[in-house]
């Protein structure tokens, strides 16, 4: 019965798919979908999966998210908001989190849900008679952590819980974390390994082994979406090309490498005021891998919006100054904000630094000094981005140097945190070169074909001083293989913010954090910086975690292990009939409040 049953849903759904393709590849001037408010966007890296466990880049974290939720999410200005958690409480010290649960919300209706017997219908589907859905309670929350830490699922986001507890599963536990009532009591709460606890349907705690200040945010990244085990069950390996989530849309339609189609979810749980969000009908995401194509399709209104500009034809929109050029402002308009994504140079301080500790850090301060920021971004980048003068944190973040209003290129007292930076001073350069007889030193500055415009500017700045830089261009993956072993003395990098806290910057600096095993590409250690980052996890006063963010900054700049080049923007070239999307420091996209004129 159930194959039977199977097939006539496929087979209604092979109707409903064609008739979606007609739809969705009209023009947008075809009066069959005028009354439809239809966003479309292209995505020219493409998609593999729909599962949050595998979320790692962005075209997968934007997907992803208008289909699930977590506990928390962040508004555009980085404040942890509620999401599914309506309320939460931190202990004292900094070790329980406890969420208090919204009981209003639902998974998205699908076939999955019909032998639940907590199931329940809510709205007038299509395919009504064979869906049904159920509420989200905290043990769902328990299985879907649990569901990244799997190894054998070898999620990329297992990392996110490296803070939480391990637990031995006792009597007593069992008792507080669980009420065998509930109906999901049978997802082998016993069997966990990890201290998520499920008190009621509406109550989690999770306890961490350690306190981690940053770790509300975490809650909040694609990662820790919660998902309904009895979507997983039934699809089984096919859960991440039929997801089943609680986001504004809802799952319909994907035809690898042409399209994948979103449509509202008429029950999500979010409003503004009485009106339920989303305001759009449908969400298209293209696939065309010609970025220049890409281009050419949103100049003529075939999509939405753009993120991001090609060096290929970022002269055809943007004058020097980042500025969109006047042809294009009766049908675009552009969205700059920073961005939390550092760009830097890197050198690796281990075995391979044979120069000596005093003229291997007189060298990466004359690198520094030499490169003129604010020229290169006018050049190569049209002027976005913000000159990275000062440290590793982004501008924007708590405990930035820049935030300082750090300024003050005549000092000469480097170790003073209050005027700690690399401004534009080739004189500078130049004299630490020659006080240390480094003029003439040869360097080889490792990097990708993306970055090599701005490698031989680098290249040509380094001869002025007095250097012989090199430039060598390899494949990424070869490049993140040969950095992570320590093979590259001198290389380009870049960090881009898992979450808004100084501390995903400053934790690339730890000792314990030495590649292959760490991100800390460049080995550097600092018994000072190692007890100051220690400090900073059982801090939980924001203003005083900041100073010590700054303290770090300041003594690891003053070490120079990396030359900050530029701290990015994110770019946004926006259709003129959207309303609503706004940007935020980590580039989300976020549609939910999105719509368009008619």
């Amino acid at each position: 019965m159930k194959v039977k049953n199977l097939l006539h849903n496929c087979k209604l759904l092979i109707v409903h798919c064609t008739l979606l393709i007609l739809f969705f590849s009209c023009g947008r001037n075809n009066t069959s979908n005028e009354d439809l408010k239809i966003f479309k966007y292209n995505e020219s890296a493409g998609i593999l999966t729909l599962d949050p466990i595998y979320a790692k880049d962005l075209p997968h974290i934007w997907a992803c998210n208008q289909i699930f939720n977590a506990l928390v999410a962040f508004d555009d200005e980085m404040n942890v908001v509620p999401a599914i958690a309506k309320s939460w409480d931190i202990s004292d010290d900094g070790m329980t989190y406890t969420f208090i649960l919204r009981d209003d919300v639902y998974f998205h209706e699908d076939e999955c849900f019909k032998s639940t017997d907590n199931r329940q219908q809510t709205t007038d589907d299509v395919l009504h008679d064979d869906l049904a859905t159920r509420k989200v309670v905290a043990q769902d929350f328990v299985y879907s952590f649990n569901r990244v830490m799997d190894r054998k699922l070898n999620s990329s986001g297992s990392w996110i819980f490296a803070n939480v507890k391990s637990r031995q599963q006792t009597a007593d536990n069992r008792q507080q974390t669980a009420v065998e009532s509930s109906p999901l009591w049978r997802l082998k709460d016993q069997q966990s390994e990890y201290a998520f606890y499920a008190v009621n349907d509406t109550i989690l705690k999770i306890e961490l082994s350690q306190p981690f200040p940053a770790f509300l945010g975490i809650l909040s990244m694609t990662y820790a979406s919660v998902v309904p085990h009895e979507a997983v069950e039934y699809y089984g390996t096919e859960f991440g090309r039929h997801p089943v989530g609680t986001g504004p849309f809802k799952y319909q339609y994907w035809k690898e490498g042409v399209k994948l189609v979103f449509r509202k979810n008429p029950d999500y749980f979010e409003k503004i005021g009485e009106e339920r969000l989303p305001y759009l009908d449908a969400v298209s995401i293209s696939f065309l891998i010609d970025k220049q194509v890409a281009f050419m399709e949103f100049v003529k209104g075939k999509f939405h919006f753009m993120s991001g500009i090609d060096a290929r034809y970022k002269d055809e929109l943007l004058t020097r100054d980042g500025q969109l050029r006047q042809e294009y402002e009766d049908d675009i308009y552009l969205i700059r904000e920073p961005y939390l994504n550092t760009e830097y140079l890197a050198f690796f301080l281990g075995e391979n630094d044979t120069l000596g500790e005093e003229r291997s850090l007189a060298l990466r301060q004359a690198v520094s000094y030499s490169i003129d920021r604010e020229k290169m971004l006018r050049y190569l980048r049209n002027g976005i981005g913000t000159p990275g003068n000062y440290g590793i944190i982004p501008v924007g973040l708590p405990g930035s140097l820049e935030s300082e209003n750090l300024r003050n290129s005549e000092s000469e007292n480097h170790g003073d945190s209050t005027s700690i930076g690399y401004p534009y001073n080739t004189k500078k350069a130049e004299q630490l070169l020659k006080e240390n007889d480094l003029l003439g030193y040869e360097l080889k500055l490792y990097t990708t074909q993306e970055y090599v415009d701005i490698a031989k500017f680098v290249q040509s700045a380094l001869t002025e001083i007095g250097l012989n830089c090199k430039v060598e261009e390899m494949m990424p993956a070869a490049l993140r293989e040969k950095r992570a072993n320590g093979n590259l003395p001198f290389f380009r990098s870049s960090w881009v913010a898992d979450y808004p806290d100084a501390e995903n910057y400053l934790s690339l600096f730890t000792t314990n954090n030495f590649t292959p095993q760490g991100p800390n590409y460049t080995h550097y250690s600092n018994p000072k910086f190692d007890e100051l980052y220690q400090e900073s996890l059982t801090c939980n006063d924001i203003e005083e975690r900041a100073k010590i963010y700054h303290e770090m900054d300041s003594l690891m700049m003053t070490e120079a292990p990396v030359v900050i080049l530029f701290y990015d923007e994110v770019l946004r070239f926006v259709n003129k009939d959207v309303s609503g999307l706004g940007s935020n420091p980590t580039n989300m996209l976020n549609l939910k409040k999105v719509d368009l004129k008619q």
